[in-house]
């Protein structure tokens, strides 16, 4: 199994009960949504969340995150988890549960 196949398989279990949970391939990795908001992601081994943009740079501030740099462009409300960072069941559940707080307080689309 790939890196982000291993991540996907950790990642369902913590969202696939929640209300409007889905998926979609995205970015050479999947998606996670909450009511067809992007919520995390898998990218080349990482965890990418969506938090609110205003906390963007203290988000960055934590360890093992950087920018989300897709495609030579930062997204701002993004970040990227390296896989040290989401090493323990625990770490992963934490940056997912935060990322599915903040994508179901969204408008659905």
């Amino acid at each position: 199994m790939t890196e982000d196949g291993v991540l996907i398989a950790r990642i369902r279990p913590i969202l696939k009960r929640r209300k409007g949970y889905s998926e979609k391939r995205m970015f050479g990795g999947v998606c996670f949504m909450i009511n067809g908001n992007m919520c995390v992601g898998t990218w080349k081994g990482a965890l990418i969340v969506r938090l609110a943009r205003e906390n963007h740079e203290t988000t960055l501030t934590e360890p093992h995150t950087k920018p989300a740099d897709m495609a030579g462009r930062v997204m701002k409300g993004w970040a990227l988890v390296e896989p040290a960072g989401i090493e323990t069941d625990e770490a992963l559940k934490d940056w997912v549960r935060r990322a599915a707080k903040f994508a179901g307080s969204l408008p659905p689309k």
